[in-house]
């Protein structure tokens, strides 16, 4: 059982970081053609994409995406129940 939690520890911290990086790339403005932001954004994108709709949803948009704030904090959430469950 601790092996099964663990991994999904880790598998939430992967994603949290991947969510950070994208958040770090957006303020330096990287080449979107490099292969690095490429498979970073196809990583995060479908994470994102639905707290994206969601703030468009609402009218909450603005000159900051608070999509990826949101997302980390529905994931740990998630992480939260999830383990809970088990």
């Amino acid at each position: 059982m601790w092996l099964i939690k663990e991994s999904i520890n880790k598998f939430f911290a992967v994603i949290d970081f991947l969510i950070l990086a994208r958040i770090i790339l957006s303020w330096i403005n990287p080449n979107p053609n490099s292969t690095v932001t490429k498979i970073l954004y196809q990583l995060t994108e479908p994470i994102l994409s639905p707290f994206r709709n969601l703030l468009h949803r609402f009218g909450l948009v603005g000159a900051i995406d608070f999509s990826p704030f949101i997302a980390v904090i529905a994931l740990n959430i998630i992480r939260s129940l999830i383990l809970g469950l088990l």
